[in-house]
């Protein structure tokens, strides 16, 4: 049974892993250091999950830099944190996309938090917001 049992183990695993299970004798030896690579691949996926959603906090726009490459880089931030498998909402990203910007945009967020709702409101519909009302105060 336990020669059956390590069989499965083989099949079951990618082949570029097979080479370290060729020592494990018994099915429990595969099976326990299976479970050991898995917890360390979560310790470390954890990790990453960390960093990223520390760089996503502490991410604010230069004041040289356009709305367009803020957005490039948060979203970039929130597409890694998501492809982890943590869950980042729209409205969160918004929100964050309006505390970012520099202290020349504070009519401009203000206006937007005041008349728009931000919990159905899209990245995308706030980017066009920011460059559509920074359009109107620089005409001004």
């Amino acid at each position: 049974m336990d020669k059956i049992a390590l069989a499965m183990i083989y099949h079951a695993i990618p082949e570029e892993m097979l080479l370290s299970f060729a020592a494990k004798r018994t099915s429990k030896e595969a099976w326990d250091a299976l479970k050991i690579m898995c917890q360390e691949a979560d310790r470390v996926k954890a990790a990453r999950i960390q960093k990223m959603k520390a760089d996503f906090e502490s991410l604010s726009m230069k004041e040289s830099e356009l709305v367009d490459d803020i957005c490039m880089r948060l979203n970039g931030l929130v597409t890694n944190i998501r492809v982890l498998g943590e869950e980042v909402s729209e409205s969160y990203v918004v929100k964050k996309l309006l505390r970012s910007v520099p202290k020349k945009f504070p009519q401009i967020t203000s206006t937007i938090e005041q008349f728009v709702d931000l919990d159905k409101m899209t990245v995308e519909e706030a980017v066009a917001s920011l460059k559509a009302q920074r359009k109107i105060e620089r005409k001004n």
